[in-house]
């Protein structure tokens, strides 16, 4: 399996980015896929998953400003980013964490995503 990401980018704070990550190949039946960031200094943190069956996580910060969906025919999932502040100036990796019937784990290419005060 390859990840292939999209969107990203510059943006001024209060500003908004679509990104996208879709998936080659075939896909495990029970798995999580989604986002993790991380800021020059600092640990990778999760930001935003979502399930096989639609159960979504954010990181704390990012609630009511992210959102994670998926289209599971096209096996890519989206995460729009609304309000971005400067502290959301990261790189930004998709996972694909497969749980069933295969356990893997795989990362895609980094993103920078850089929100300009």
């Amino acid at each position: 399996v390859q990840l292939q990401a999209s969107g990203g980018g510059l943006v001024q704070t209060g500003g908004y980015l679509r990104m996208s990550c879709a998936a080659s190949g075939s896909v495990s039946s029970v798995y999580v896929m989604g986002w993790y960031r991380q800021a020059p200094g600092n640990e990778r943190d999760l930001v935003a998953v979502i399930s096989s069956g639609g159960v979504t996580q954010y990181l704390e910060s990012v609630k009511g400003r992210f959102t994670i969906s998926r289209d599971s025919a096209k096996r890519t999932v989206y995460l729009q980013m609304n309000s971005l502040k400067p502290e959301d100036t990261a790189i930004y990796y998709c996972n694909l964490h497969e749980l069933y019937p295969d356990v893997n784990n795989y990362w895609g290419k980094g993103t920078l995503v850089t929100v300009s005060s």
